[in-house]
């Protein structure tokens, strides 16, 4: 993969104005997903309004990111995964599919792992029932999908790692398919060092299989999927802007600094 050159606001002016934002997500059969998803969309929408943000999806709803794709002509897009780690889509998958595509695309980078993903995560934590101050027993297992992709388990254990930083207590990066441990391995591994209070924090976009999976398997609270919380919404916008090379770190939103990651696209997207 190699990283390319992007172009600023007033490039992306001169030819026909502000590229859009396509958030891409993976798609499920749970119906909740996708309502989760558009409403997300509506509050990035509510963040920049003169941005044009549309969606498309790996598999399974509509509409797909080929078909968004085509819609947009020859325009110029930032293809921005609503996926929280790298691996096979992100990696192959929808650059690929941009690369078919007459637009003129740059694949964002993954949402996490990014200190934004961690406030998120925390606070779903925390309207869950995580208490203000957790004791010795307190844990966490971070249960995410699951890739065989060694670069996605590594984003997952850094998430965990900026989750435990705000928590105070030991995160444990957990798998529903894929990787290993799983959840029952993860929550037995803290029970054998003495956690009594274990909680579930789900790294999910959006409720569906792996979600309701994993929930079933929490010993104590579990945490909603990351959803609409804004702190998602903020991400895909730094994201974005990270792919075209706009601002710094420094003009990060809140919480944003600390583990940015420049977007990498295939050679082939640079048109």
């Amino acid at each position: 993969m190699t990283v390319t050159t992007v172009t600023s606001n007033r490039t992306a002016a001169a030819t026909g104005g502000t590229p859009a934002l396509i958030v891409v997500a993976h798609g499920s059969r749970d119906p909740r997903a996708l309502s989760t998803v558009r409403a997300l969309l509506d509050r990035v929408r509510a963040l920049r309004p003169a941005l044009p943000v549309h969606l498309g999806h790996v598999e399974l709803n509509e509409p797909l990111l080929p078909d968004t794709l085509a819609a947009l002509g020859d325009a110029e897009a930032v293809l921005a995964p609503l996926l929280l780690s790298r691996g096979y889509h992100v990696k192959r998958d929808i650059p690929e599919t941009a690369a078919l595509s007459p637009a003129r695309t740059r694949v964002a980078a993954p949402l996490g792992p990014h200190p934004l993903l961690a406030n998120a995560l925390h606070a779903r934590l925390t309207e869950a029932g995580w208490p203000a101050h957790p004791g010795p027993e307190h844990a966490v297992v971070l249960a995410s999908a699951g890739s065989r992709d060694p670069e996605s388990r590594a984003d997952t254990a850094r998430t965990a790692a900026l989750l435990a930083a705000r928590l105070g207590v030991p995160v444990v990066p957990a798998y529903a398919s894929a990787a290993t441990p799983t959840v029952p391995e993860a929550i037995r591994t803290l029970t054998a060092r003495g956690h009594r209070r274990i909680a579930l924090a789900s790294c999910f976009t959006a409720p569906g299989r792996f979600a309701t999976q994993c929930a079933a398997q929490a010993p104590w609270i579990t945490s909603a999927p990351l959803g609409t919380h804004p702190s998602m919404a903020h991400l895909l916008l730094h994201r974005y802007d990270q792919a075209l090379g706009i601002g710094g770190e420094e003009n990060a939103p809140e919480g944003a600094r600390g583990t940015a990651r420049p977007a990498t696209t295939n050679a082939a997207l640079a048109r």
